[in-house]
Formats: C-alpha cells, sequence, structure tokens
C-alpha cells in the first residue's frame, strides 16, 4: 500500500449526487479495493499510477468546516472513498471530520462497508440528523471476498445491529445489484429487524473494470454471462425495468422504506435541471 500525505485547502466539495448538497472526502482511494469500483476514475485526475486499493491519499486540512455554509444542508461523507477505510484507524481524518460536524446541524450521510464506525458511535449520537448506511449486496461470504477486501458479511450485519441498538438511523445499502446473484428479498428478511431502510443500486459496467467483472462472470457464473452482456455489452435496460417493478412492489407490500437509485443517472439529471 502507498500512503501519501497530502494538504488540501477544505475538505468540503459541491455535490452533483441527487441526495446531497456537499460530499467530504477524507481520503483519495481506498483500502477495500472494491473490483467494481466507479470510484477509480479518480486515478485519471490524481495522477495515480498503482492499481486500484493500492494507494491511498491522507488528506490533512487545517482550515475548519464551514459551519455558516452547512448548516440546513445535506453532507454526504463520502462519495469516492470509504471515510473508514483501514488507515481511518491510524489516522482519524473521519473521526476529526465528526467532532466538528456534531456543532453544525445539517443532515448527514455516512456511507461505509467498514466495522471501524462502531468506534465514533458517541459522536455520531451527538449529530442533530444522522444516516449511516453499510453497504452490502450479498450474503454469500465467498462471492464478497471475490469482491473486495472489506469487513466480512457478519461483521457488516453485526455493525447495522449495533448502530441500530444504539438508536442510529440505519440503511442497507443494496449495491452494485449484480443481476441473478444479488438477492435483495434475502437480505431484507436477514436484516429487517435493525435497518430503517433500504436503498438499492445497480451495477454499473464501464472503464476498465467492465472487461474485469464480465470475465468474472464467464468465469464463475458461467450460465449468467449470455445476461450479463445482454445487459452490458447491448444496453438492454429491460432486466432493470422488471427488477425495479419487482422490488417497488415487493417493498410496498411489506411495507419497507426504501430508496430507489436504480435509475441513478436519472436522478443526477434531475437534481441538476434543479440547480
Amino acid at each position: 500500500m502507498k500512503i501519501n500525505i497530502i494538504k488540501i485547502k477544505d475538505y468540503v466539495t459541491k455535490s452533483n449526487l441527487p441526495f446531497c448538497d456537499y460530499v467530504i472526502n477524507p481520503y483519495v482511494g481506498c483500502t477495500h479495493a472494491c473490483k467494481y469500483c466507479y470510484a477509480s476514475f479518480m486515478k485519471r485526475f490524481t495522477g495515480h499510477t498503482e492499481e486500484w486499493g493500492k494507494f491511498i491519499d491522507v488528506k490533512l486540512c487545517d482550515k475548519p468546516l464551514n459551519k455558516k455554509k452547512l448548516t440546513g444542508k445535506t453532507v454526504f461523507l463520502s462519495s469516492v472513498t470509504d471515510p473508514y477505510n483501514l488507515l481511518e484507524k491510524k489516522y482519524e481524518i473521519t473521526k476529526k471530520i465528526l467532532e466538528q460536524i456534531i456543532d453544525i446541524d445539517c443532515c448527514l450521510y455516512i456511507s461505509t462497508k467498514s466495522s471501524l464506525i462502531i468506534r465514533d458511535i458517541d459522536l455520531l449520537k451527538k449529530c442533530s440528523n444522522v444516516i449511516v448506511d453499510i453497504s452490502l449486496n450479498t450474503l454469500d461470504e465467498k462471492f464478497r471476498k471475490d469482491m473486495d477486501n472489506a469487513a466480512s458479511v457478519q461483521q457488516r450485519l453485526d455493525t447495522l445491529k449495533i448502530l441500530h441498538d444504539n438508536e442510529i438511523y440505519t440503511a442497507l445499502f443494496i449495491s452494485p445489484w449484480f443481476p441473478e446473484i444479488t438477492d435483495f428479498k434475502a437480505l431484507i428478511q436477514a436484516t429487517k429487524e435493525y435497518v430503517n431502510e433500504y436503498w438499492f443500486e445497480n451495477l454499473n459496467l464501464r472503464g476498465d473494470y467492465k472487461k474485469r467483472i464480465l470475465n468474472y462472470i464467464a468465469k464463475y457464473h458461467p450460465k449468467l454471462i449470455e445476461l450479463y452482456d445482454d445487459i452490458y455489452r447491448h444496453n438492454n435496460i429491460e432486466y432493470w425495468k422488471q427488477k425495479e417493478k419487482e422490488f417497488i412492489e415487493y417493498c410496498d407490500m411489506n411495507r419497507i422504506r426504501f430508496i430507489n437509485a436504480l435509475n441513478h443517472s436519472k436522478l443526477v439529471t434531475y437534481k441538476k435541471s434543479k440547480n
């Protein structure tokens, strides 16, 4: 792992994401090395030549968070890194950011695949409005290991439960949804006692990881390669239309709170039109 310490002018950046006003990324890169990670595009702008997951920049910033700017806004921690990647245990950048946010009346979204967030429960309790989502798209530990170096399936489930037991609003982010591999009903049934709401996002394949994922499917799930080719090489969206209808009906029937991000690009376009 190549580690760089860099100084930046501000942690906060304006967001084009559909659900937040600002994002804070305490690190560049991520130790989880998710094979499907869209954030690997960052290498085009940062100059890193290392393989995704083999480098990380630790951001240091002397400027305090702008309380006036963030008050009443929605802040996302984080969009292109995991704020609780392995180096957070040593450098505590995310913790220091939280120590400032607790004094700001904003809505805070935190997204992670790490159990390290449990360390900061006392700070999370002091936040005026916080939602923690844990990303998980399978209950199959082998598939999880094939896809990332983050916390195990069981660790993520345990983290959700601990957060919920401590009265932290929890979301399970079923992302990315792998066609015919991700079983959203099984994930909901396994977690419904300690998850407040569910978010869904489909698997998007582009850039250099498109070939990597399709090669994986061909090798380990050969019966699915025709479907994946139809979706990702021939741009057939009928599969996602059907799955979108299926999970909306399921959630409505079972009175499950959810956010549908299967049409993520449409949500982004909508937000941009409103800005």
